[in-house]
């Protein structure tokens, strides 16, 4: 591991614990849990309505956070960071608030087979509600993005392009920049779903060509319940609000209203100020570690990982080679059901998510029901894959083969 077990309190409290689910959500660092604790202790406030230094204090402590969590992912103008509760937020709020000012009647929108749900059915939904097609990028083999197929898609109605940074379920990155590149030649909007991105590359979205970025606190040492959409400034201005209420009004008559400025103008209600706050203390723990540390920690692991498990009889992995992919190793044994391995192996205290990953479409482009998904982070260690390899044998065993 590259950092200390202690900084996770979940973790330290449980010595035999070999927690690799990170890609469904990461353990929380001590100083995520007290900035939480600290800003509900001392700062606690409705922030932008009040006249009050404890109001302000809360308000700064706000904006403070956002421009850390910009700073982090690479974004100079701040104001283009929105908050939401996660990437699912961010995603259908794109999906619903430009898309429905923007899709119509025969138009196109190109997602992957790749897709989580939260990027697979928002752009089904619009598609069916609007009449336009939805058309769905092939996959190589190996489970990365047929390029061209990809390209062939492209027409003159494509109006919205959307993708996966990293696959949760294979964990296949994707070559952001060239996908993006496609769709301009048809002038369509790039969205990209970064959930499983964020916690583990390096990041540099004022430099990707993308027009919207998405992803969530939570796989990222953050607390639940905090996202991030990155939008380009044009595209925010000029779609209208995906709720409406609270800080983002600018003025209200009894007719019609007007909207904030950004980021308001998408922030209605109350903000989730002491998530934020948790999330920028995650950004503060991840910077110190190193984005570029992590990555090559990660694929240390998952190369390890990869080639104990290839060594077991009947032991399928997928996905394309480990230096095409983040910290995840999705495999079946034999016969064995993923959801059966998963609880042979919790009686050894190696948590695993097993299932389709809500990843239907992608499970059967696999023909596969389900799979088993070792998903490693920063606080993983050698130690870990061994006791993933050992928990796999003993299922073995208890199933006789």
């Amino acid at each position: 591991m590259i950092v200390d077990r202690a900084d996770f309190p979940l973790l330290a409290s449980n010595p035999e614990l070999h927690y690799l689910d990170s890609a469904a959500t990461s353990q929380k660092p001590r100083v995520v849990l007290d900035a939480v604790l600290q800003y509900y202790e001392h700062d606690n406030a409705n922030p932008h309505r009040g006249a009050y230094a404890l109001s302000a204090r809360a308000t700064q402590r706000y904006h403070d956070a956002r421009e850390r969590i910009a700073r982090f992912v690479g974004v100079r103008d701040a104001a283009r960071l929105i908050f939401t509760r996660g990437t699912t937020e961010s995603l259908n709020l794109v999906a619903t608030a430009w898309g429905r000012a923007n899709v119509s009647r025969g138009d196109q929108i190109v997602v992957t087979g790749l897709e989580h749900h939260a990027n697979f059915v928002p752009w089904q939904q619009l598609a069916l509600d609007v009449g336009a097609t939805l058309a769905i990028a092939k996959l190589t083999d190996d489970g990365r993005v047929d390029v061209d197929h990809f390209a062939s898609l492209m027409t003159a109605r494509t109006r919205v392009v959307a993708f996966n940074h990293v696959s949760n379920a294979l964990g296949t990155i994707n070559p952001v920049a060239e996908l993006s590149a496609i769709a301009r030649r048809v002038g369509a909007v790039v969205v990209c779903d970064g959930a499983q991105a964020a916690p583990h590359l390096p990041l540099a979205i004022d430099d990707m060509d993308v027009d919207f970025y998405a992803f969530s606190g939570h796989k990222m040492l953050g607390p639940m319940g905090c996202g991030v959409l990155i939008g380009r400034r044009e595209l925010l201005e000029r779609m209208p609000p995906y709720q409406t209420g609270g800080d983002m009004i600018e003025f209200v008559s009894d007719e019609r209203s007007t909207w904030n400025v950004l980021p308001h103008k998408f922030e209605a209600g109350t903000p989730n100020v002491a998530d934020a706050v948790g999330l920028a203390a995650a950004c503060e723990y991840l910077d110190r570690v190193g984005m570029r540390t992590i990555r090559d920690h990660e694929q240390t692991l998952t190369a390890l990982a990869t080639r104990k498990l290839c060594a077991i009889p009947d032991v399928r992995v997928y996905g394309p080679a480990p230096a095409l992919r983040s910290g995840v190793v999705s495999f079946t044994v034999g016969d064995i059901h993923p959801h059966d391995l998963s609880t042979i192996l919790d009686e050894s205290g190696v948590c695993i998510r097993a299932g389709h990953h809500c990843a239907q479409p992608l499970m059967r482009r696999l023909n596969l029901p389900a799979t088993a998904r070792a998903s490693f982070y920063i606080y993983n260690n050698g130690a870990d894959v061994d006791a993933l390899v050992d928990g796999v044998d003993r299922a073995r065993e208890i199933f006789g083969a």
